[in-house]
């Protein structure tokens, strides 16, 4: 038997502001599907007035911004703040919007409001926001990575979202907010003072003041997996004593060509005892592309990339200054056609990796694919004659090294 899908739409009921007890919304609606709650917050009062919002913005530690929309020619503009108070009364008289971040934590009765949300971990709370526009105030179509409510204060706003799972997710070019290019709602309502909208991470929407409007946003802490790791790693890394380092005692003689080997690789993954590896296949073996997401493992090649990167860049903040002019690839030609030469930055290390019969190469810590001819002269030679290549890729990616600042032409004299 067939469950039915929970209505998107519901009115609140004494004693449950989300027109459900709180343990239905969480199993049917919680990072799941949108909801809008009318009247949950019945007989609502605003509790900051835009003045004192606006006042807010100017203080030098609050988190402030102003988005404004020019409509005939879709130009957005942000300002941040603080600001000062001049800076309003040079704002358009429509489609503009001022955003404060942290309100609840200047203002006891904004705090307030989050008593409503107890059954959530308080843990899990980030702040009320509270923006104020004049009509046709909007931050544009966009997409938030966290849960948020958007309660609904002074005034209305005609919301617009689009909760199919396929919905178009790519960002404009041309605005510094994150704006989608693309957004085709699927549904639409224009909020009252009191009414909610909950809207799970990824779910496309867009906000438009009806007259001059307020709208709490109480947003939810959601940290990246990457930010998770990162501090992670922070944390960890502070417990290890200096003298815990990359160890090679069973170095055999190197070939002098500048390869990281298998066995360097196998010493990279004891240095790391705290996570797991895919295990190295052997050649000839298609090497696995993905990481397993959650499962703690990390492939072989995304080790081997990593670690060719790591090691190749300076530990130093010493960098290659790209040159003033980079030769086209016709002039390019013409300096391989009379032999001439390029060399390696001082401050550009590098190394190589094989992959199948061919080979990553590692310059101060960008990858290049190439052939495992290039990679050697590189790994071997501090100077190259553009003579011995021959490869066009091979070629491509000198002069993308010299572009940047990591090989120098060295033009031959005339005799």
């Amino acid at each position: 038997m067939a469950t039915s899908t929970p209505p998107i739409e519901v009115r609140a009921r004494a004693g449950q502001p989300l027109g459900m007890p709180s343990a239905h919304f969480l199993r049917d609606y919680w990072q799941k599907r949108p909801l809008l709650v009318r009247g949950a917050f019945a007989d609502f009062r605003n509790p900051v007035a835009p003045d004192d919002l606006a006042g807010l913005a100017c203080e030098e530690l609050a988190l402030s911004r102003i988005a404004i929309h020019e409509p005939k020619r879709d130009r957005w503009t942000l300002r941040t703040g603080p600001f000062a108070e001049g800076d309003f009364a040079t704002l358009p008289k429509t489609h503009w919007t001022l955003l404060v971040q942290d309100v609840d934590k200047w203002d006891a009765d904004v705090a307030a409001l989050l008593a409503h949300f107890r059954f959530l971990p308080s843990w899990r709370v980030d702040d009320v926001m509270i923006s104020y526009a004049e009509d046709g105030g909007s931050v544009g179509a966009h997409v938030d990575q966290y849960d948020v409510f958007l309660l609904q204060g002074l005034g209305r706003r005609r919301w617009q979202i689009d909760d199919r799972a396929d919905a178009p997710k790519a960002f404009r070019d041309d605005a510094e907010l994150k704006l989608l290019r693309a957004f085709s709602p699927t549904h639409e309502w224009t909020l009252e003072p009191g009414d909610m909208l909950y809207l799970p991470p990824g779910v496309p929407h867009h906000g438009v003041a009806v007259g001059a409007c307020m709208t709490y946003s109480i947003g939810m802490r959601a940290p990246s997996q990457a930010e998770l790791l990162v501090d992670l790693a922070e944390t960890l890394a502070e417990t290890l004593p200096e003298e815990l380092r990359l160890s090679d005692a069973d170095l055999a003689p190197a070939k002098g060509d500048g390869e990281i080997d298998e066995a360097a690789i196998a010493r990279v993954m004891r240095a790391l005892p705290w996570l797991r590896f895919d295990a190295l296949e052997s050649k000839g073996e298609k090497r696995e592309r993905s990481h397993h997401g959650g499962s703690g493992e990390v492939s072989s090649s995304m080790l081997r990339t990593w670690f060719g990167r790591f090691i190749t860049r300076y530990r130093s903040a010493q960098f290659a200054a790209p040159p003033p002019r980079v030769p086209s690839e016709a002039a390019f030609a013409q300096a391989r056609e009379r032999g001439d030469r390029v060399r390696r930055n001082p401050w550009s290390r590098a190394a190589w990796l094989r992959e199948g019969r061919g080979a990553t190469l590692f310059v101060a810590g960008d990858a290049h694919a190439c052939s495992l001819a290039l990679a050697t002269l590189v790994g071997t030679h501090d100077e190259i004659a553009l003579a011995n290549v021959r490869d066009a890729r091979d070629l491509a990616v000198l002069r993308q090294l010299v572009a940047a600042g990591h090989f120098t032409v060295l033009r031959t004299r005339k005799a």
